[in-house]
């Protein structure tokens, strides 16, 4: 296909075990720092070093608008997302304002708002005033959809950063998401779409029915990435997807945001496997169809907050607890260096993952 240039290593096994070793060498109880330890695992795996760092952090959000919102399936008008897409840039909606407070570095990208924008810190990579209406017909040509995609992995790979995070503004589209979700695992309608942002019983409804639709007139081939995203899918989707692959094929780990970054995550992995060991999922989105794809690409959220904004709101979050794992590991004391005989812990280490040579 149209992508088979871009080159995705697999993870460093070499230094993944390296980590564990030194994981299994500090002053704690064998798998006592949970996630953390497996996090640091992880981006050893990802960087090929056993002392990471995660010191620049950046957020990227694509906007973009969606011909389906015609359907009356969002509580929002459309004009929502020019104003949002703006104030993102200012450090007034939730996802810019935990960025600032972090310290992240954040890139708001127009890759298809049904508006000119003035606003010179958005990054205008637009590539038509928002896609059609899904209910009819494509929501883009599959040019549109790999410029859409070379577009985020593009951004990507020449933002300078140690880990980035990828989250989205576009009214409706959870609507488009849960269709492209439902196409890729062919489930049922009904698993795959939630409320979004929150609709009546009755735009419930119509939201369930016209994603129905859009597969049947559309026909979206689930074994075509690209097909699906052109046929029922949004510009912001094809970015973010283009961005997961970017920043995996830059050896950087890519945060996760909530259901609309993890439907183009797992959008990423099935255009290139090897996508999966860089990402980190964030928050579990409240999202009926977040954990169906998080199930698909065997990955499992670290955070609970019961949140559902999207944005990229749960990515500065994320990359808090990246840099914790990051000072676990490169901080901690050894029991050599804490002055503690570790054979106690002999017993308990047989089978464990952290296991040091020579212990077991």
């Amino acid at each position: 296909m149209e992508l088979l240039d871009l080159e995705i290593k697999p993870l460093d096994e070499t230094a993944m075990s390296a980590a564990r070793a030194r994981q299994a060498q500090l002053a704690k109880p064998p798998g006592s720092l949970g996630r953390l330890e497996e996090l640091s695992v992880q981006l050893a795996g990802v960087t090929g070093k056993v002392q990471s760092t995660i010191k620049k952090k950046h957020l990227l959000v694509f906007a973009a608008d969606n011909g389906v919102v015609e359907e009356g399936v969002s509580s929002a008008p459309r004009s929502v997302t020019l104003q949002q897409t703006v104030n993102l840039t200012r450090a007034k909606t939730g996802a810019s304002v935990l960025a600032k407070h972090f310290g992240c570095g954040i890139t708001v990208c127009d890759v298809g708002v049904n508006a000119d924008i003035t606003e010179k810190a958005v990054l205008d990579r637009k590539i038509a005033y928002g896609t059609g209406n899904i209910a009819h017909g494509s929501a883009m040509t599959r040019e549109q959809a790999l410029t859409a995609i070379r577009t985020g992995i593009e951004l990507a790979q020449s933002t300078d950063a140690d880990v980035l995070g990828v989250g989205e503004m576009g009214i409706g589209n959870t609507t488009t998401s849960s269709a492209v979700l439902a196409v890729l695992l062919e489930a049922d309608v009904e698993a795959v779409t939630g409320r979004g942002g929150g609709i009546t019983d009755e735009s419930f409804r119509k939201k369930k029915d016209v994603i129905r639709r859009a597969i049947a007139v559309n026909q979206p081939n689930r074994f075509d990435v690209v097909d699906v995203l052109a046929k029922v899918g949004g510009f912001d989707i094809a970015a973010m997807c283009g961005a997961f692959l970017g920043a995996a094929a830059t050896q950087r780990p890519v945060v996760i945001d909530g259901f609309i970054s993890a439907v183009a995550a797992l959008c990423a992995v099935r255009l290139r496997p090897n996508v999966r060991g860089y990402l980190i999922p964030s928050h579990a989105s409240y999202e009926i169809g977040y954990r169906l794809a998080m199930d698909a690409m065997e990955l499992q959220p670290m955070l609970l907050l019961g949140m559902r904004l999207g944005e990229g709101s749960g990515c500065p979050l994320a990359f808090e607890i990246l840099s914790a794992a990051c000072a676990v590991m490169n901080h901690m004391a050894t029991f050599d260096q804490a002055g503690i005989n570790d054979d106690y812990l002999d017993e308990i280490r047989v089978g464990d993952k952290f296991t040091v040579e020579g212990k077991a």
